[in-house]
């Protein structure tokens, strides 16, 4: 089934160009099925691609999906134009009325900061507590995971002396998960963050489970027991070129920095690096967007007013 997002998101045609199914809304008015309703609060400075990177995923399940995008309220981007935003984005506080089946909260670059510095903390506590009732099940990625981890746990994240940077084997510690069915017993995946949340600290919390960890960056995927809360530290929906990208623009600005580890065919910036990451990416949003419609209720409206099983 393709993903409905709005028809001039600049999104759309680069995911036609793919060859992912995009549904106009007027096409989508038009079928007699309920959508699974998926909301994206995006914190990314570039907008615009973490809204390719996280639709390419979406759009590649076989079911409807209504991808809805959401902003922080009190927060100016920098790197996004204001008509982007008026045009396709809601600030939370306008949307938090609603329910959803899934949502989806971003990374953004602040992992040096401490959480309650960050100008947008309060919004957050709000936002990640809101999740608990107006969202079946929620994906929380980098930063974002690190903060729901301490927002809900008191789980702290460790600055590191250097940039986790890189592509880097992965771990599964639980195969019986329905978020991990069909991963291979290790993966790659990539990892662009100056911080981390360790394996040590998550076991001193049993109501938190590591779905897969990387021996020397930490943790990579957990989840809180008895939820469809999900943190993914790491990044599977990166393009192949963002690492590269990442590199480039640092090595020009003079912000010292290491080649990413493991990207580059034979550490050489001169050659197009693979993406080895993209099947474990579309499987990792094929089993959460199959968790989510074998469980939502089908009247949107009643999420949040059950015991979750």
């Amino acid at each position: 089934m393709p993903i409905k997002i709005p028809d001039k998101l600049p999104a759309f045609q680069a995911l036609q160009d793919e060859g992912v199914r995009v549904m106009t809304e007027t096409t989508a008015l038009r079928q007699d099925i309920r959508p699974l309703q998926i909301g994206l609060l995006n914190l990314m400075p570039n907008k615009i691609k973490t809204e390719l990177q996280i639709a390419r995923l979406l759009g590649a399940t076989p079911l409807q999906i209504d991808l809805s995008l959401i902003r922080i309220g009190n927060h100016i981007s920098k790197n996004t134009t204001e008509d982007h935003l008026l045009n396709f984005y809601q600030p939370w506080e306008a949307a938090k009325h609603r329910k959803f089946d899934g949502f989806i909260i971003t990374g953004t670059p602040v992992e040096t900061i401490p959480y309650e510095e960050v100008t947008y903390w309060s919004e957050m506590r709000k936002i990640f507590d809101w999740t608990t009732t107006n969202a079946h099940s929620t994906i929380n990625v980098c930063w974002g995971a690190m903060a729901a981890l301490y927002h809900f746990h008191g789980i702290p994240k460790h600055q590191l002396p250097e940039k986790a940077f890189g592509v880097y084997r992965q771990k599964i510690t639980k195969t019986s998960s329905p978020f991990m069915i069909g991963f291979s017993d290790e993966f790659q995946i990539p990892i662009s963050r100056w911080a981390e949340i360790r394996t040590a600290d998550v076991a001193n919390h049993p109501e938190v489970d590591v779905l897969a960890y990387s021996d020397s960056k930490g943790v990579c995927i957990a989840q809180t027991k008895g939820t469809r809360r999900l943190y993914v530290l790491d990044h599977m929906e990166y393009d192949a070129t963002s690492l590269g990208d990442e590199y480039a623009r640092d090595v020009k600005a003079n912000t010292p920095i290491k080649l990413p580890h493991n990207y580059f065919p034979g550490d050489d910036p001169a050659q197009a690096p693979l993406n080895r990451w993209r099947p474990h990416g579309h499987l990792f949003i094929s089993n959460w967007i199959n968790e989510i419609y074998q469980t939502t209720p089908f009247d949107i409206e009643t999420i949040g007013t059950r015991q979750r099983p």
